[in-house]
């Protein structure tokens, strides 16, 4: 799946010029929907599409209308209203009852390819900003690019007579895994499913072979403590220390110490985190950065796979600031007989 804005900027970057293309933005929401504000998507006349602005079910009927701004290269913008029986939404039968606004905008040189050349260089270097479109129809597509570490949702300005949408860009995640065992492997893999970078790293030859981790983005040997030393280090947004053993550990724990992680988790029970702490001698009451060890969310995993998936879900709420818990609220664990 390819779904994030820098993964479908990669693509689009090479074919700009030998294809028309279309971005398609939500820029507006009311009630359920599969994708808030924001939600970007491209389209080319070659009837291929990267993204997704809904479950699936709408993306067709969003090509058809793609089709009509590569003719008129001009913007336009399009309802899908789940609500109203007339609407081809609600027919559709996506089910979720929301109303949705694409904009739809040509992606033209002439244009700067609205910013996104720009966007894509900015993502690539872990930066974020603000991206301004021109929400209206059957006019020239206009957009703005301003580099800023200002966040806040998605929003609509009103500037001139002229309503904007304005989104806050960030790059995706880029998770540290330390130690390239066999449990690394599914943990590796699922990062970048979800469109993380991914680096890797483990100074054992025997470990962290690239035909065992052909989906990291980066694996390196080089002394653990040396990775202060990485253009990327005080970007890096999760990390994970799996070495399974105890000096190694202690050395990744302490270095990472002096970063600006967001999420930094320990494979092992309580005890072992513990030992390791004692061995980086550091203090539990006073981490810069707190640990999660054990790592993960209780989800039962005992494979690798199981607990890839455990620490990843902790991993992806702490950095989303989510809580974690069912959303629907039925779900109950029960010790019993089934």
């Amino acid at each position: 799946m390819v779904n994030h804005l820098k993964q479908l900027l990669d693509i689009w970057y090479p074919q700009r010029d030998s294809q028309l293309w279309v971005l398609a933005t939500v820029y507006k929401t009311e009630g359920p929907c599969y994708r808030k504000s924001g939600a970007m998507m491209l389209f080319n006349d070659l009837g291929q599409q990267y993204g997704l602005l809904s479950g699936g079910c709408l993306e067709a009927d969003i090509q058809r209308q793609a089709a009509k701004v590569m003719r008129s290269q001009q913007s336009l913008t399009v309802c899908y209203d789940g609500s109203d029986e007339d609407d081809i939404s609600y027919q559709l039968g996506i089910g979720c009852g929301g109303t949705v606004h694409i904009l739809l905008q040509p992606v033209r040189a002439v244009q700067n390819y609205l910013n996104l050349g720009e966007i894509r260089d900015h993502l690539a270097d872990h930066g974020q900003g603000q991206y301004w479109q021109l929400v209206d129809e059957n006019s020239d597509a206009h957009s703005h690019w301003h580099t800023s570490d200002y966040s806040d949702q998605p929003r609509l300005v009103h500037q001139d007579n002229q309503c904007w949408l304005v989104t806050n860009i960030k790059p995706q995640p880029h998770i540290l895994i330390v130690g390239g065992g066999v449990d690394a492997r599914p943990l590796v893999s699922m990062a970048k499913g979800l469109g993380w970078t991914v680096t890797l790293w483990d100074s054992r030859p025997a470990n962290a072979r690239r035909e065992y981790f052909m989906a990291a983005d980066t694996i390196l040997d080089c002394p653990i403590t040396s990775l202060v030393d990485q253009p990327w280090f005080q970007q890096l947004d999760a990390a994970v220390v799996m070495c399974h053993n105890l000096e190694m550990d202690a050395q990744a724990i302490k270095t990472l110490q002096t970063s600006s992680l967001a999420y930094l988790a320990l494979l092992g029970p309580l005890a072992r985190r513990q030992q390791v702490l004692a061995l980086a001698q550091l203090d539990a009451n006073k981490l810069p950065i707190p640990i999660a060890g054990p790592a993960g969310l209780d989800l039962g995993g005992e494979l690798p796979e199981g607990i890839a998936l455990s620490i990843l879900a902790e991993c992806h709420g702490v950095l989303h600031q989510a809580s974690g818990r069912s959303l629907s609220g039925a779900l109950t664990v029960s010790t019993g007989n089934r």
